[in-house]
């Protein structure tokens, strides 16, 4: 019988997952474009809330996802998988409801996505009936890169024989990490142009377009989910959402229920209040905020109106959470074009410790922009 808890049977690990877990799994899949989605949805956030907590227990407190649980849907909608991170090491799970456990089959878009690589890939059973789920083996992202390559399926797999069975060996190994490498090289995307990445989105938009992933070449089809905007303007496509992402109608209206999710929040300011280095804000008196974890340290990043100048102009600032608080040199703040390029005038850098960080730029209707800092915080999705 298997226990509440895990259960060794040799080295493979037995986890029990709820029937309200399994409702509540089921009920979020039902958000999603395909009958085929729904399934990889579902397996998926099974996965993750039965793995996740034992992870937590047993091994990593501090485990999270990545980049964040808002925008999960992006990624089920077109790809089987989840990260979760620890630190500076990443995992992905890979559900599947496959009985036989023959081998572990991974979509290409986690092994070479350059941003998306990992340092291990768990293979994971799930029984739906039975209501239980087994890690029956893992494998690092340079033993994947080694196995056999389908190229109409567009995945990596191993057979059961070449993973290791054991996760114990996997605690070690990440003790031992600097010792070893878990990560072969991979080839970067080139940056879409920003016509083309829109033409793509409504080309595979089309929810009747069932494998999208199988569409497009893969270097066009890695480099659309790279960025993570354009992913998210993908899932919303399929989806037929209309999901607002313009600041001004943040600061009007409120902020949208994934922006929220993801931390931005909007703030309301007494009248006359002034912004950092006595610059006023508009009428509006609001600004967007969001807090980013930095190299152990807690930052906020604002986001306001400029009053009394002739173009619509924006600041974007960056200061320490703590009060007294300041940015350590190094430090960079960016903005890009919606297509990742600089423009002049886009960056900040702190040569040496300061209290704020920050960029002024005049944004025409319509136009949209990337915010980039360096160190990148915790769980960043550009």
């Amino acid at each position: 019988m298997i226990a509440n808890s895990s259960v060794f049977d040799s080295t493979q690990i037995w986890l029990e997952f709820s029937a309200q877990q399994q409702n509540q799994a089921w009920e979020k899949s039902q958000s999603f474009s395909l009958p085929s989605s729904r399934w990889n949805a579902y397996l998926n956030q099974i996965c993750l809330t039965t793995v996740l907590p034992w992870l937590q227990e047993e091994y990593a407190p501090k485990a999270k996802v990545w980049p964040n649980n808002a925008v999960l849907p992006s990624f089920w909608e077109i790809v089987n998988g989840t990260a979760i991170v620890l630190d500076d090491t990443r995992f992905i799970l890979i559900p599947s409801e496959a009985i036989d456990r023959s081998e572990l089959r991974v979509p290409q878009e986690w092994v070479d996505i350059p941003s998306w690589v990992a340092d291990y890939y768990l293979a994971v059973q799930v029984n739906s009936d039975d209501r239980y789920v087994v890690i029956w083996g893992y494998a690092t992202h340079e033993q994947l890169k080694k196995g056999s390559y389908d190229i109409r399926a567009r995945t990596y797999s191993l057979a059961a024989n070449d993973l290791i069975s054991d996760l114990n060996v996997l605690w070690v190994s990440r003790q031992l990490a600097r010792e070893q490498t878990t990560r072969a090289e991979v080839t970067s995307l080139d940056i879409l142009p920003q016509a083309q990445a829109e033409n793509l989105i409504q080309r595979l938009g089309n929810s009747a377009i069932i494998e999208p992933r199988l569409a497009i070449p893969f270097q066009l089809w890695g480099a659309l989910l790279e960025h993570g905007g354009t992913r998210q303007q993908l899932y919303y496509q399929r989806m037929g959402l209309n999901e607002q992402q313009s600041i001004i109608d943040w600061l009007r209206s409120g902020v949208s229920g994934i922006a929220q999710e993801i931390g931005w929040k909007r703030i309301e300011l007494q009248p006359g209040f002034a912004g950092a280095r006595g610059v006023e804000l508009t009428d509006d008196e609001a600004i967007l905020s969001r807090q980013l974890q930095i190299a152990g340290q807690q930052y906020e990043l604002q986001v306001f109106p400029l009053r009394n100048l002739e173009q619509p102009t924006w600041r974007f600032q960056l200061q320490n959470s703590a009060t007294g608080g300041v940015i350590p040199g190094g430090f960079k703040l960016r903005l890009l074009t919606e297509d990742l390029q600089p423009f002049e005038g886009n960056e900040d850098v702190a040569t040496t410790a300061q209290e704020i960080l920050y960029i002024d730029v005049a944004v025409a209707p319509g136009e949209g922009l990337v915010w980039e800092i360096e160190p990148f915080p915790e769980n960043y999705d550009r």
